[in-house]
């Protein structure tokens, strides 16, 4: 039973008989129901604020008219306290219809077909070539994860693309760099450091020797053309980058469908220039070319500099075409930071002048920045936090936890790292995404207060109450779950599948990492107030069921964010 449908249509059809003549449908009446903050208000409540101009009454008159003739077996009764009519469900019905539910669909509780034929593109992470994975990185991989995770859960088609950083003269640089000071053995056994380490050898020398910046120039433009030995070299380098990264990703458990980058588009930007110049949407300025955009107050878009180079701007349009050619979506999501809202507004603006009516479907998903212990982040001041060693500590501290804390668990690598991994990932998403995010270790591996270890214990706890319950074939007694403690429980996993939708209009994972928070809280409550494992067998079936729904939406939700849930802590 979907109680908001059944109360909507009680509300619509009383409207009809206390008002002759006054009519609204169930639907209107759906979208004028409210939660009320406190149980005690009822579960769900009309405001009869909006009634009262169409009805001519005053707001406390229409509500005491439409009790009088509303009634039904789900509902233990309907109050009308000042202007507002409070529905008080059944609980024992309540707790039946919620938690059977969630019983009967298990992990895939809260899932739907919403998506059905809907195609999704999601652009995050989108490192750079020769650059280690950074702190900096891991809001866009985990939000894009997260939402990549929604979107497939509700059934959506959903492509992930990680828009390599692989194009630009600094290749060029690096590529001088490897053919006078680098070789290959050694840079397969240093990585992307050892690049960098040539890299960062090429720029000082190129202070007291320019002509080298020439050289890299010539690569980059050999590169360009399609020389052989200069792709094979820069190729290579994106295969040890991306070697690199897999670590990480695969610490995290992120994956993608394509690593098209910005090289990948080389070859694909002259359409949209053509387009842009049959569409007199060009103009030349200082020799560069340029899409104006006084009108909309913001300034050009460049897409040819003077001397015809292309930039980010030639790039994201070009991509975009080809999305739209390649996976015809719905949406096309670009989870980049918010310093670069002005270059999406930009894009979003000249795709609109070029009559692109697809580019509707398009949208940045921005993300405020991340600093560590109250420190900005700075590559050239040396305050850089490599992700996977932010990992690798985080597992470790975890598991010096669990070794003053439960030195005698299983498997103790494994469930430290799935809590240090999942310690970083949930701080990182525990906030609105346009939050600056400042990492500290004591907060996030806190195992008490808003932190993923105390959500991943809160499941461990569930799981050790039902192992400790063993079987019950006892027919469950629902009425067993009337007290507030159990009904604030019930509440939260019937508010899960409505969270997710909400949490994916919003592109907000925040709001399932809170919702995890919350249900772990409110299970915790339940744990400490009521005796689960009752005398009365069927008192105890109910508990085990509330528990045993907690536990797996518990579960769910941290899935749906990326992060691991452990049966023993």
């Amino acid at each position: 039973m979907d109680f908001k449908t059944e109360i909507s249509a009680l509300a619509a059809e009383a409207i009809k008989t206390a008002f002759p003549g006054a009519e609204i449908d169930a639907e209107t009446a759906a979208g004028m129901l409210e939660t009320p903050p406190d149980q005690a208000m009822g579960d769900y409540a009309l405001p009869c604020f909006k009634l009262s101009k169409t009805l001519r009454k005053g707001p406390p008159m229409i509500s005491d008219a439409l009790a009088g003739h509303i009634s039904a077996p789900f509902l233990d009764r309907v109050e009308s306290v000042k202007g507002y009519l409070n529905f008080f469900v059944n609980r024992a019905t309540y707790s039946e219809e919620v938690l059977e539910k969630a019983l009967k669909m298990g992990e895939s509780y809260g899932s739907g077909n919403d998506g059905e034929g809907k195609n999704i593109v999601i652009d995050y992470s989108s490192i750079n070539i020769a650059k280690r994975f950074h702190i900096g990185h891991l809001s866009t991989t985990m939000i894009g994860n997260a939402l990549y995770k929604m979107y497939k859960f509700l059934g959506y088609n959903v492509t992930g693309v990680n828009h390599l950083g692989d194009w630009g003269t600094q290749f060029g640089k690096m590529i001088a760099a490897y053919k006078r000071w680098g070789d290959r053995e050694t840079v397969i056994k240093g990585g992307v450091d050892e690049m960098v380490k040539l890299y960062v050898r090429f720029n000082t020398e190129a202070k007291e020797n320019p002509a080298l910046d020439d050289e890299g120039r010539a690569w980059f433009k050999a590169i360009e053309d399609g020389n052989p030995e200069a792709l094979e070299i820069f190729n290579w380098f994106k295969e040890v980058t991306l070697a690199d990264a897999n670590r990480v990703y695969d610490m995290l458990g992120v994956t993608f469908d394509s690593y098209a980058g910005e090289s990948f588009y080389n070859d694909k930007m002259q359409p949209v220039i053509d387009e842009l110049r049959e569409k007199n949407l060009l103009v030349e300025d200082k020799g560069a070319q340029i899409v104006k955009l006084d009108d909309y107050n913001m300034p050009p878009a460049i897409i040819l500099r003077s001397d015809g180079a292309t930039l980010y701007a030639t790039r994201d349009l070009a991509a975009a075409l080809y999305r739209h050619n390649t996976y015809n979506f719905d949406k096309n999501l670009y989870v980049v930071a918010y310093q670069q809202d002005l270059h999406f507004k930009q894009i979003f603006k000249v795709m609109e002048l070029l009559g692109w009516d697809w580019a509707k479907g398009c949208e940045h998903v921005n993300f405020g920045m991340v600093s560590f212990e109250g420190q900005t982040l700075s590559t050239r001041e040396g305050r850089i936090v490599y992700l996977e060693d932010l990992l690798n500590q985080s597992i470790e501290k975890a598991e010096a936890i669990i070794e003053e804390k439960s030195p005698n668990l299983e498997n103790k690598k494994e469930v430290a790292k799935t809590i240090g991994i999942g310690a970083v990932v949930f701080f990182a998403l525990y906030n609105g995404r346009i939050k600056d995010i400042d990492f500290w270790w004591d907060r996030a591996l806190n195992f008490e207060g808003e932190t993923g270890p105390y959500v991943m214990y809160t499941h461990a706890r569930s799981c050790s109450v039902l192992r400790k319950a063993g079987e019950c074939l006892a027919a469950p007694d629902y009425s067993a779950l009337n007290a507030p403690e159990a009904q604030a429980v019930v509440k939260l996993i019937d508010a899960f599948p409505e969270t997710i939708r909400l949490a994916l209009q919003r592109s907000e994972p925040s709001l399932i990492t809170r919702f995890s928070v919350e249900l772990a809280k409110a299970f915790n409550k339940f744990y400490y107030e009521s005796r689960i494992l009752d005398d009365d067998m069927s008192a105890r079936r109910a508990k085990i069921n509330l528990t045993i729904a907690a536990k797996t939406t518990i579960k769910t939700a941290l899935g749906l964010i990326g992060i691991g849930a452990p049966e023993r802590m």
